[in-house]
């Protein structure tokens, strides 16, 4: 709404869409760590910041920005790790393969979360007139 929050969200698109992808290929490729490693390192990083959700002095906007940034490498790093080779570290799925298990986990994690808010007696997403009321 504001320049100042528009400035903000196109420096972060910029920043995760060009430094992200050009830091996930140099952690994959040139750091040592490997596809595998990088994703963890990234991994590990974002929970570094949803354990500091809960941390007071820390403001959920900066959490929020820092993690939208490092999804970008976590991206690059982790779909090097499922479409290389395995003579270069990957898991050699192609593209076709490695899109079969993104489908797969994220019906997983639809599947999850739909049952988990039905055992919490909460009804699904699909009628929010009623959960505005």
């Amino acid at each position: 709404m504001t320049f100042r929050g528009e400035a903000l969200f196109w420096s972060a698109i910029l920043v995760s869409n060009t430094l992200g992808t050009s830091m996930g290929d140099f952690l994959s490729d040139s750091s040592g760590l490997g596809y595998a490693g990088s994703a963890l390192l990234i991994t590990g990083a974002l929970l570094v910041l949803v354990a500091l959700i809960r941390v007071p002095f820390v403001p959920n906007v900066v959490l929020f920005w820092i993690a939208f940034v490092l999804t970008r490498p976590l991206g690059a790093t982790a779909g090097d790790f499922l479409t290389k080779p395995t003579a270069k570290g990957g898991l050699d799925l192609g593209t076709v393969g490695s899109s079969a298990v993104l489908l797969a986990a994220l019906f997983a994690l639809m599947a999850y979360g739909h049952f988990r808010d039905r055992a919490r007696g909460r009804q699904a997403h699909g009628n929010i007139s009623r959960a505005v009321d």
